[in-house]
């Protein structure tokens, strides 16, 4: 049917998927639908058939990484100094050049290339991701992972990774007019017989038990085969009608779209793209781009010093003067600059990914160490996402509590056991009042204690207690508005759970009493008619069942209480049921205050029955008239390491702001566990303390204006919706504030988009959030966020280090270099304190490890200690620019005097004649204090990198808050030698170099320019001491 490619076994069937019934496609693929494949077939299919991705995606283009070394600033300038040293007939400079430039091509080619490939790596990292069912087990894999004969659930907002054929489909509709360019989604039927089909005379849109890759799901739930991946499916086949790339606005040529001028105005426009993707200066991250602006902006410089050195000769351009305007125009530019950022920042992809953190844009490396204000989610974020039932209250009936539930998947350990349902009022009060009190904490901890071994029952008998009517309807809602799967894994021996964590908490708590939803379904003929998956804008889900082969339907809905209890007209079941009046409607809301005060998510279970079912009828007309059946309350702890976390975010002056579904008590609980909330808020003043916990309704009943008089912003947002998060950025925004916003559903991906930093979770997230954020967190843990955020701290921390150290060393060499257009010759000429060679090696060599070394920086110990950097101002900050400043006027200056004692001292001021060009007799002590200059400024630069590894602290003290039993007896050599080993050779070996630059023959007088020396070397070293002791 299909040709194999790349060499990869070809994906045949007797007949198209889509004409097979299931058992003949789960045999063909030699898959089960309930454990799916095991890991080690999934890797021997990989193998066999290959990635599941199209041919040519994401690969490196290599000419496009060529193209932009050559079209660096850098390298024209170095072009343009070849072309003047050819022209003078210098051809050792001129040769020394081209090597120089080839060298410095191949490197940055080289270090890019593999750059541009490890983080198109770490990019698949966070690519659409799939959920396939592994030996028995939900795990969420790339889609490029994805085998034929995997077993894949999607859901609402996920990409489809692969062509899936449908054996499971509920209310599924998926968005393919990728394929057939039809703009409304298309609806599943996995009922419908296509035996008699043909894939000739049923065309892609009309298959509709299959889903094709690439397509995405709009509505619904479901569940399917893979039968086809790669090039092998559908998109595969069109594959490259979807590489095209889109071009910006304003780019066409057509009069229609634009007016008669359209056609020049496209051009003009195409091409300033294309000169600006050529210089660098409209592609890549903010950080790069401002550098390539900032190399042009040098290589005007450069061309203007050039100029300089003209003028002063009287614009009398012969060899000599051309050779000191090569001397400056090499001078001002920092060659290795771009090849230092882009491995630094691959280093730190690297790191990130180390710390459970995927980065999607590299712009988010540099906005990362801004973040003031976090956003974040509670669920599986700030807790850890294994819920547990642990109360269910029933009306007329009591609570019944969950006692010792060890596993959150396993029904058989724990006990249930029944009691009174508390009475609302002062005993809430109370506990609200001390439920942080460490005293009170112990104490009830105790209480509980002995209660539970008074009242607890002996091991041997039955903990379950009997299911009643009330109870009975309570777990009969509860099961089947339910989408989790509980079974138990007979080889193993062991409890597997597939699911959402809340419904799985909820159906486990059914299976306690032998009453889940494959009981339901299977042995009391329960069959599902249709539902109403969850919203988040109204909280609630609803499924619709028939019992056997009657007429009439029932109405089960789950959600939250408030949205719940509102549609419901009475309460309870059998003899207990009543209506619902205003008092029964505050003791519902009392009994949920009281299990919200203790941390739980409360949820309500409603149901009804009516006559009949139309197909698509409104939820509206569905969720109404319901009857309340009762609360459940579920527990899901918060993450050991959340409380460091949220500290260590308000020690380094970030804001964390919890965004939740959950109820105002639920959050607040929780909020004060975590850290997020103070635990006492008795030195708050009112107007604060009301406003650190709302509701969305109502904080989006305020104004933009009553927002922003607000004395600060809410800290927990309680029952927000998608709408709440984006209006809670805007307010950041307008405080100045610079957020990131955690997000995992369809809905969030607007908020994702408009926060600086969007962090979309791997493991629940939709691969629409992923796709609109920034970042991706590969555990969905708020503890990877700080890491992050330390990390992306470090990074700018370090780019401004290897830039000061870079910048610092021009700005010597231009000061050397213009203020030595005052030495003359006998001819007139300038005579250059450093050759371009020497500048050559001391930028390409001296700088350009040590730059490295200072990209590789560890974290100085209180990089978590101080406020964000201010993202307006960037690397360059007025403290950098002073600092560049201060410091290249000293080495400027101090090799300005090394070489002024030498010529002018012992040299009695002979400078010779013809020394740019070559040596002679009379050039012997230009030719020295050349070295000695040469031999000083390498030394202050490359000591300079260890005085940058701080730029605020003492070379003898960089890291004083080192911990205690990190501390040393010599913590110079701690921090110079242990901290950064890379740093540390790459200064010795640059400072031992100087050596055999000096006084290996040939080298020395027809390469550098200089030649050996002797007491010269004291003036040398004491500048070095002089520096280092300023």
């Amino acid at each position: 049917m299909f040709s194999s490619s790349a060499g990869y076994t070809a994906q045949e069937y007797p007949k198209h998927p889509f004409t097979l019934s299931n058992e003949e496609v789960l045999n063909h693929v030699q898959t089960n639908d309930q454990t799916g494949l095991d890991p080690l077939k999934a890797q021997e299919l990989q193998s066999i058939y290959g990635p599941n991705k199209l041919e040519g995606e994401g690969a490196v283009q290599w000419y496009r990484v060529l193209l932009k070394q050559v079209s660096n600033a850098m390298i024209l300038v170095l072009v343009l100094a070849m072309a003047l040293s050819y022209g003078v007939t210098d051809y050792i400079e001129g040769g020394v050049i081209t090597a120089v430039i080839v060298l410095n091509v191949a490197i940055g080619f080289y270090q890019e290339f593999q750059a541009e490939k490890k983080m198109d790596s770490l990019r698949a990292l966070s690519s659409p991701s799939a959920a396939v069912m592994r030996d028995g087990h939900i795990v969420t894999i790339p889609s490029g992972e994805v085998v034929p004969g995997d077993i894949v659930q999607i859901k609402t907002g996920d990409t489809i990774p692969a062509d899936l054929r449908l054996i499971e489909a509920m209310n599924l509709e998926c968005d393919e007019k990728i394929l057939t360019g039809e703009a409304i989604p298309v609806a599943k039927d996995i009922q419908i017989d296509f035996s008699a089909s043909t894939e000739f005379d049923t065309g892609v849109g009309d298959r509709l038990n299959m889903a094709y890759s690439s397509s995405t799901v709009t509505k619904g739930r479901g569940k399917g085969i893979v039968v086809f991946t790669g090039m092998f499916t559908e998109i595969g086949r069109i594959a490259q009608s979807m590489r095209g790339k889109k071009r910006k606005a304003s780019r066409s040529l057509s009069r229609k779209k634009g007016g008669n001028f359209q056609p020049a105005k496209g051009i003009l426009l195409r091409i300033w793209d294309g000169i600006g993707q050529f210089l660098g200066l409209t592609v890549g991250t903010p950080l790069q781009r401002k550098l390539s602006k900032l190399a042009y902006v040098l290589f005007g410089c450069a061309i203007l010093l050039a100029i300089i050195v003209f003028g002063v000769n009287r614009f009398n351009v012969t060899n000599e003067v051309a050779i000191y305007a090569i001397s400056t125009g090499i001078a001002i530019i920092p060659e290795s600059l771009i090849a230092v950022l882009t491995i630094t920042m691959v280093v730190g992809m690297t790191q990130m990914r180390k710390r459970r953190v995927v980065i999607r844009q590299l712009s988010a490396l540099e906005a990362l160490g801004g973040v003031t204000n976090i956003c974040s989610d509670k669920t599986g974020t700030l807790t850890q996402g294994q819920m547990v039932t642990r109360k269910a209250w029933l009306p007329g009936v009591g609570m019944y509590t969950v006692h010792d539930a060890e596993d959150a998947a396993d029904p058989s350990k724990g006990n249930v056991s029944l009691g009174p349902a508390p009475t609302p009022g002062a005993p809430k009060d109370e506990e609200k009042s001390h439920q942080f009190s460490p005293e009170a904490n112990a104490r009830r901890a105790l209480e509980r204690t002995l209660t539970q071994e008074e009242s607890k029952p002996s091991q041997t008998e039955d903990q379950t207690p009997e299911v009643t009517l009330p109870l009975q309807e309570f777990l009969q809602s509860t099961a089947l508005c339910n989408l989790a799967r509980i079974r138990f894994d007979e080889q193993k021996k062991e409890w597997q759970a597939i699911g959402d964590p809340t419904e799985i908490a909820l159906q486990v708590f059914t299976h306690r009493f032998q009453l889940g939803k494959q009981t339901l379904e299977e042995e009391q003929g329960w069959t599902q008619v249709a539902e109403y998956p969850f919203d988040s804008s109204i909280k609630r889900m609803s499924v619709i069942y028939r019992k056997g082969e009657k007429d009439n339907v029932h109405v089960f809905t789950k959600g939250a209480v408030e949205r719940v209890v509102d549609l419901c007209t009475s309460i309870g079941t059998g003899t207990k049921q009543r209506p619902v009046t205003p008092e029964v409607k505050d003791e519902v809301l009392g009994q949920m205050d009281l299990l919200a005060a203790q941390g739980l998510r409360v949820m309500a279970i409603a149901q009804r029955q009516t006559p009949s079912y139309v197909a698509e009828t409104p939820r509206e007309a569905i969720e109404t008239d319901l009857t309340l059946l009762g609360l459940a309350g579920l527990y899901d702890p918060p993450r050991l390491e959340t409380a460091a976390a949220v500290r260590e975010c308000t020690t380094a002056g970030i804001k964390v702001h919890m965004l939740t579904g959950d109820h105002p008590s639920t959050a607040r609980a929780i909020a004060k566990e975590v850290g997020i909330l103070p635990r006492n808020s008795a030195h708050l003043t009112p107007d604060v303390s009301a406003s650190l916990v709302k509701t969305a309704s109502e904080f989006d009943s305020l104004s933009d204006a009553e927002i922003d008089a607000l004395p600060t912003l809410p800290l927990v947002i309680a029952r927000c919706a998608p709408s709440t998060k984006t209006r809670m950025i805007a307010s950041l925004h307008r405080r100045r504030a610079f957020c990131a916003m955690t997000g995992d559903g369809v809905n969030d991906a607007p908020s994702l988009q408009s926060a600086d930093v969007g962090i979309a979770m791997g493991l629940a997230g939709s691969d629409v959030a992923k796709g609109a954020s920034d970042i991706v967190l590969t555990d969905d843990n708020f503890a990877s966020i700080v890491s992050a955020i330390e990390e992306g701290r470090r990074m700018f921390d370090n780019i401004q280090k290897f830039i000061l150290h870079l910048l610092t060393s021009n700005i010597a060499e231009v000061v050397l270099l213009i203020v030595g257009l005052g030495f003359q010759d006998d001819a007139g000429f300038s005579v250059f304190p450093l050759s371009p060679l020497q500048i050559l090696w001391i930028n390409m060599l001296t700088s350009s490890f040590p730059a490295f070394g200072l990209g590789r920086e560890r974290a100085s110990s209180d990089i978590m200690r101080r406020p964000p950097h201010d993202t307006k101002r960037g690397v360059f900050s007025l403290e950098i620019i002073v600092d560049m400043t201060v410091y290249g006027l000293i080495m400027g200056t101090c090799t300005l005097l090394t070489f002024v004692i030498i010529v002018y001292g012992p040299g009695g001021g002979e400078l010779g004649f013809d020394c740019n060009r070559g040596f002679n007799q009379d050039c012997t002590t230009v030719f020295r204090a050349r070295a000695a200059v040469f031999a000083e400024l390498t030394w202050l630069i490359l000591v300079s990198a260890w005085e940058f590894k701080s730029l605020r602290r003492s070379l003898f003290a960089l890291d004083p808050i080192t911990r205690e039993d990190e501390r040393h007896r010599f913590p110079f050599w701690t921090d110079i030698y242990h901290n950064n080993r890379f740093l540390f050779f790459a200064v010795v070996i640059g400072a031992v170099s100087v050596f055999p630059a000096v006084y290996i023959p040939g080298l020395n007088e027809k390469v550098f320019k200089h030649t050996g020396i002797g007491w010269e070397w004291a003036l040398s070293l004491g500048s070095v001491v002089l520096f280092v002791g300023g």
